[in-house]
């Protein structure tokens, strides 16, 4: 057998080499999605393992310089998304990925941020029993933030109808999924606080994917039930639907039919229960007649022995009887006061005012003779003090000294007592006996 004569001839490596370098250059950015298998992560901190689906599989590779970029582990069975290059394992001519970038898919992203924000809301309180409140021990108006075409509005209202046709209810229509949802219903939650025009409030929607729920685990949307005055039901989906708005709700129910239940009491309990409050009004009622007559005919006792007649006569004898003690304590209080009299005027004629006249006379005649003689002794005593101290004064005086030729010389009515006190300037005033003689300096020695 021959071989044409071909300078083109590959070896095994060279023909991976150029295959491998074909498949970069192709496929240098792929995004798939797949399942992981065969998942394998050695001491080196690779990771390796099989991306696949229904129908076939690829051997995939991420190093550990992207892959500790992930905020999460892979495992078998997850459903991830990849960012790869397509290549060559040369060695064994296996094409791969080489993974630059992963994340979960689907429903596996979406539980991760479920699980995250669960944690997180629980951490802050959200879902304490403690921030729960009661539903109204009486329900007149249910409010209803859902679809206002959707199947859950539709089930609530039929439930109503046939079991409390009198509630009211008031619909705040919002959508329930996609984009806007979370906006129109934390919206919608705030207008009922603001409008306060009903008793509880329905928040919810019918069943779907995790994606078709996802507007309630949405965090802004469990904050605002969270922040509502008015009690909250969460009726989300089915029965084995969960989402963060069941956690934060007052109420979780498992559909929305269950919480049209929970909000209206059945039409043949209401009427069994309004039939017992009747017969209990009306033993009520009975025994309250019943008291009732039994009082009036006490009353009726009691004001026969009060009669005005059997009043007057008591009152009549008590007036007989106090006329004749007043009659006994003024006959009393007259001989007193005729005994005060006698007393009194015996003292008065003891003490007549001419007696008294007499001996304030006396007393003033002896009191001004005293007065007389005092006065004399008094002034005599002042006369010799003041002869005596006129003495002594004449005796210091300036002027006796003037009056023997002495002078006091001033200037500026200060005493000149040496050279050093004079000012040229201003003139000086000699004092005399008989005058002041005004002179002016012309020289000191």
């Amino acid at each position: 057998m021959g071989y044409p004569n071909n300078n083109k001839t590959y070896s095994v490596s060279r023909l991976n080499r150029e295959i491998r370098a074909l498949l970069e250059q192709g496929f240098a950015s792929v995004q798939l999605t797949g399942e992981i298998s065969n998942f394998v992560a050695p001491a080196s901190g690779h990771w390796y393992f099989s991306l696949k689906d229904d129908k076939a599989q690829i051997k995939a590779a991420m190093w550990r310089g992207n892959n500790r970029y992930c905020n999460h582990r892979p495992a078998n069975g997850q459903q991830v998304m990849v960012q790869a290059r397509v290549s060559v394992y040369e060695p064994r001519g296996d094409y791969q990925l080489i993974v630059e970038q992963m994340a979960p898919a689907g429903e596996g992203l979406l539980k991760q941020q479920f699980d995250a924000l669960k944690m997180q809301l629980a951490a802050e309180g959200l879902f304490s029993a403690s921030h729960k409140k009661p539903l109204p021990s009486v329900i007149n108006r249910v409010g209803v933030v859902t679809s206002a075409t959707g199947a859950a509005i539709k089930d609530i209202l039929t439930v109503l109808k046939r079991r409390a046709p009198q509630l009211q209810v008031v619909i705040y229509p919002a959508l329930v999924q996609g984009d806007e949802a979370k906006q129109q219903i934390c919206k919608q939650i705030a207008q009922a606080n603001a409008r306060r025009e009903v008793d509880v409030l329905i928040v919810g929607r019918g069943g779907g994917s995790l994606e078709d729920l996802w507007s309630f685990n949405e965090e802004p949307v469990a904050r605002a039930i969270f922040a509502s005055l008015i009690p909250v039901i969460s009726a989300v989906g089915h029965e084995i639907d969960t989402t963060i708005s069941d956690y934060v709700a007052d109420i979780r129910a498992p559909t929305p039919s269950a919480a049209a239940e929970l909000v209206s009491p059945d039409s043949e309990a209401l009427k069994q229960r309004t039939s017992q409050l009747l017969q209990y009004l009306n033993q009520a009622f009975k025994r309250r007649l019943e008291g009732a007559s039994q009082r009036l005919a006490n009353f009726e006792a009691r004001l026969q022995l009060q009669h005005p007649k059997n009043q007057l006569m008591q009152q009549t004898q008590r007036v007989d009887e106090l006329e004749q003690r007043l009659i006994r304590a003024q006959a009393h209080h007259l001989r007193q006061k005729q005994s005060q009299f006698h007393l009194l005027q015996h003292r008065f004629d003891r003490l007549h005012p001419e007696q008294r006249i007499a001996q304030f006379k006396q007393l003033v005649a002896q009191l001004g003779d005293k007065l007389q003689y005092a006065m004399e002794q008094k002034l005599n005593t002042q006369r010799h003090q003041l002869a005596v101290s006129s003495a002594k004064l004449d005796s210091v005086s300036p002027l006796a000294v003037l009056a023997r030729g002495y002078s006091i010389a001033k200037q500026e009515d200060k005493v000149i007592k040496s050279v050093a006190d004079v000012d040229p300037e201003k003139p000086i005033i000699t004092q005399l006996a008989d005058g002041e003689v005004v002179s002016t300096v012309k020289a000191t020695q």
